[in-house]
């Protein structure tokens, strides 16, 4: 045995040479394994998050296929282990409902097996941070191979891009410009292939932003679902865990704090989505490296708009692969990036951008000369949102951007469901449409149903945005001026609970404020007589994740989840 193999987590399972080592070894064997893979060899996992339940992770298990022969190639022992999926595009209340659930079965799944590192395999929205949170707590040597982005839409002879344009076209279809049999055949053109959406949703932002952080080779995230270098690029991850494994380095080698905040700054850069940052917040709590909010804030503030993907502009993520990705996008960062940050491929981030280049300046610009100033991601503050607030100022309307108005108050989906589009409502161009109750454990999971839809009767006065805020989220493929995250929410009573009807909310993006114009006197009357709303959970993971969700500002972890529990297996109770 060589020193590089001796500290390998399998050899627990497998050198022994009593009953339990034969019963490791003989029921893999059953399998038709050779001896020789127990000899020596890293023991790679490759957690396969495939389902047909989940459209954007539907080709995944041909992926494991590709990792699993670079690992071979490599001179490790492959084992691909199925796990949960979740996704947006069927599963309710959200994904996000289960993010952490499914990090949970990742964490025990490496805990309890003979796995000494893991290919990820990622796809939908919330699958990347939930198995990078899974990793994360065991702190074995990890790659993420991301799915991918679906090809770009096409309708009627135009490019359409998934969800961003499902908004529009459903506008144009309630207003009467769009016939309702073209908004159903549109269905076909929007979708033509597995991936993931091919807009910078949150999917495809996740997949490029832990790849700047490092943790999977650069340059692959972006690349098609249906290309032929996906598979070569996980056919080169199952190579190189064999790598990481033999060198020791864990996963959280790689997201140290420098990481991190190359993280932020690419997201800002790319127009990513707004459930970027719960997603980051929760993994940092996992790593033990201090993030907050603020540091958010910090770290986008001074990044202009880089790429010209919807919902921030007019291309798409193949376009953006085809311009030369994230890695020209970064190059061109330069140092507004730590470029000394270590990635899995045993490079820094500065060594593997170096020969990078812009292909398409129409797609991916330079910080000097960037599509548009304001910044894609802020954190506000202010009395109605004293724990922060986010909104995508690149996807919103610029005239809103500095904004006050009366509030037109719903104190829940069905309650907003029933009456925006009534005749009867009182709503113009100015109101401020406040969304309550679709917080983390009111709805519960913080669906994304944060982006309010337009009131009919404004549609019909070609008003098509308008200021809405709420205490969930909403889709990283849509737009609009939608103030998102508002902490703390309703159902712990944090400020928008006490929101009525006409009440003047300001709103100022340079001064990053979301302010409720009542008195403090006034306030303190309302909250007297504020009541929470009865939230039923009688069992199972839901009543585990309403009594142990942490807030949006620290990431909808839980709260007993935050750090790490380590992988050593030599003790029988390995916690």
């Amino acid at each position: 045995m060589t020193d590089e193999t001796s500290n390998l987590r399998s050899r627990v399972w497998f050198d022994r040479t009593d009953t339990a080592g034969f019963f490791h070894r003989t029921h893999l064997k059953s399998q038709g394994h050779l001896k020789e893979m127990f000899e020596g060899r890293p023991v790679i996992g490759i957690a396969n998050s495939a389902s047909q339940l989940v459209p954007c992770n539907s080709h995944l298990t041909e992926l494991a296929e590709w990792v699993s022969r670079g690992v071979l190639e490599a001179g490790g022992f492959p084992l691909v282990f199925p796990t949960m999926s979740i996704g947006d595009s069927l599963m309710r209340p959200s994904g996000m409902m289960f993010r952490n659930l499914m990090s949970m079965e990742l964490e025990e799944l490496i805990r309890a097996n003979p796995i000494d590192g893991v290919v990820l395999l990622t796809g939908c929205d919330n699958t990347a941070p939930a198995y990078a949170m899974g990793a994360a707590s065991v702190d074995v040597p990890a790659i993420i191979v991301h799915a991918g982005p679906m090809m770009s839409g096409n309708f009627r002879g135009r490019t359409v891009g998934s969800g961003t344009d499902i908004y529009k076209l459903y506008d144009s279809s309630r207003s009467g410009r769009l016939p309702s049999d073209a908004f159903a055949e549109s269905e076909f053109g929007m979708s033509r292939s597995v991936g993931t959406c091919n807009t910078m949703g949150t999917a495809s932002t996740m997949g490029l932003v832990l790849e700047a952080m490092g943790l999977s080779l650069l340059g692959t995230a972006g690349i098609p679902a249906v290309d032929a270098r996906k598979k070569s690029s996980a056919q080169r991850a199952g190579r190189r865990i064999v790598d990481l494994v033999r060198s020791g380095t864990k996963i959280s080698a790689i997201a140290t704090r420098k990481a991190f905040e190359n993280a932020i700054r690419v997201n800002a850069a790319i127009g990513g989505g707004t459930n970027t940052t719960v997603h980051l917040l929760a993994l940092a709590g996992r790593f033990g490296v201090e993030l907050t909010i603020d540091d958010i804030e910090t770290n986008s503030r001074p990044i202009k708009l880089m790429a010209n993907i919807m919902p921030n502009g007019d291309f798409l993520m193949e376009d953006f692969f085809n311009a030369g990705g994230l890695p020209a996008l970064m190059k061109s960062m330069g140092e507004l990036l730590h470029l000394d940050a270590m990635t899995v491929s045993g490079q820094t981030i500065g060594d593997m951008v170096g020969d990078a280049e812009i292909f398409d300046p129409r797609v991916i610009a330079t910080p000097d000369s960037p599509f548009k100033k304001e910044p894609a991601l802020a954190v506000l503050k202010g009395n109605l949102a004293p724990n922060g607030a986010i909104i995508k100022a690149t996807a919103a309307s610029p005239h809103l951007l500095k904004h006050r108005g009366k509030a037109v108050v719903f104190e829940s989906i069905e309650d907003m469901d029933a009456r925006i589009d009534s005749p009867d409502l009182e709503v113009d161009a100015s109101s401020v449409l406040v969304l309550k109750n679709i917080g983390p454990t009111s709805y519960p999971g913080a669906p994304e149903l944060g982006n309010i839809k337009v009131p009919k009767k404004l549609l019909d006065q070609n008003v098509f945005d308008v200021l809405r805020l709420s205490d969930g989220r909403m889709s990283g493929t849509a737009f609009g001026t939608v103030i998102l995250q508002v902490t703390p929410e309703t159902a712990i009573g944090g400020p928008i609970a006490l929101v009525e009807n006409g009440d003047l909310i300001e709103f100022d993006l340079s001064e990053r404020r979301l302010t409720l114009h009542v008195s403090e006197e006034e306030l303190a009357r309302r909250r007297a007589n504020w009541r929470p709303s009865t939230i039923v959970a009688e069992r199972g993971f839901r009543r585990l994740f309403i009594e142990h969700v942490l807030q949006a500002d620290q990431g909808l972890d839980f709260d007993f989840l935050r750090g790490a529990s380590g992988s050593d297996p030599s003790q029988r109770r390995p916690y």
